[in-house]
């Protein structure tokens, strides 16, 4: 009897236990399924309102992009690549030479000086002179980078009216390599050179050596200085830039010769024909000279044989007559 009640209870226990676990899982799977709605839900809404902060800022940074131009779009200056940048490891001599009309030859110059500043070059040189007492003519030389060459020319060029422009570019790479390589050949010669200068013991063979060293240390100089000179024509660009100032009216001839014109004309046929007829007296003088000279012996002779012939010609009629005949 006990042992069944006993039974009894741990039965009554089990389904106790059992239903409570069941209500326990109900509960849960209800909270779960309400939270997780809830999340979604949430999620969701969190997703819609960044998905459309994303359109409205992309639709921004677009509308900014239209806004700022091609240029500004694209990023700084300096992020961008310009076209005059050359390929790593490319090595070009480029020059430029311009002529332009410019209304006032010392403002021109002053701008010109102002581009090269600006792109980071510099002037090389500037010769200005006045060709007459109304116009100016001016010639600079500009260093530019090589990245500011085409923007250099474009600003030269547009400061007046462009009368002629030449451009060359010339591609040095090889060149420069091959220097480069001879350098780092001379220096380990001299190296060498300098090892052997330690290690000598004998004066005949340091004063040996010391030539040798002088003279693989002058090739080498002559090797750095051509590499400077690399350097610093494919660094900078040359810009030959020329300005003069458009002729005056009265400088152009357009008007109508007046009196002045007329006299200052007839003078210079006056002037002419005098250095003409002078020419032709030079030229003469040697033949009038003879003349001169021949012309008195001539009339001399002519005199003498003149009166020579005279008594010849007087005796035949001095002779006596004969008597008449009886």
């Amino acid at each position: 009897m006990q042992t069944d009640r006993h039974s009894g209870r741990s039965s009554v226990r089990r389904s106790r236990t059992v239903l409570a676990a069941g209500l326990l899982a109900g509960l849960l799977a209800l909270s779960g399924c309400g939270g997780s709605d809830s999340a979604s839900d949430s999620g969701s809404g969190d997703s819609k309102k960044a998905f459309s902060a994303g359109e409205r800022g992309a639709a921004d940074a677009a509308d900014g992009k239209r806004a700022q131009g091609p240029q500004e779009a694209g990023g700084s200056p300096a992020e961008r690549k310009k076209p005059d940048a050359l390929p790593v490891g490319t090595h070009v001599i480029r020059t430029a030479s311009l002529s332009v009309e410019v209304k006032s030859v010392p403002k021109a110059a002053a701008a010109a000086r102002a581009v090269a500043e600006s792109a980071g070059g510099l002037v090389a040189s500037e010769e200005t002179e006045r060709v007459d007492d109304t116009r100016e003519m001016s010639h600079i030389v500009l260093r530019v980078p090589q990245n500011e060459y085409g923007a250099a020319l474009r600003d030269l060029a547009g400061a007046g009216k462009l009368l002629s422009r030449t451009s060359s570019a010339k591609d040095v790479t090889d060149q420069v390599v091959d220097v480069e390589s001879r350098i780092a050949t001379q220096r380990a010669s001299v190296a060498r050179v300098r090892k052997l200068m330690d290690r000598a013991e004998k004066l005949t063979d340091v004063v040996t050596l010391e030539g040798e060293l002088s003279s693989r240390q002058a090739s080498l100089e002559s090797l750095l200085a051509q590499q400077a000179s690399l350097k610093d024509r494919t660094t900078l660009a040359t810009i030959t830039l020329d300005l003069s100032e458009p002729k005056t009216a009265a400088e152009g001839g357009d008007d109508d010769p007046g009196f002045p014109d007329a006299l200052g004309g007839g003078w210079h046929a006056f002037v002419t024909m005098l250095r003409w007829l002078a020419m032709a007296i030079g030229a003469a003088a040697p033949f009038l000279a003879a003349v001169a000279v021949l012309l008195p012996l001539w009339r001399r002779l002519r005199n003498r044989s003149a009166a020579r012939r005279a008594p010849r010609a007087a005796e035949p009629s001095q002779a006596p007559s004969a008597p008449p005949a009886s």
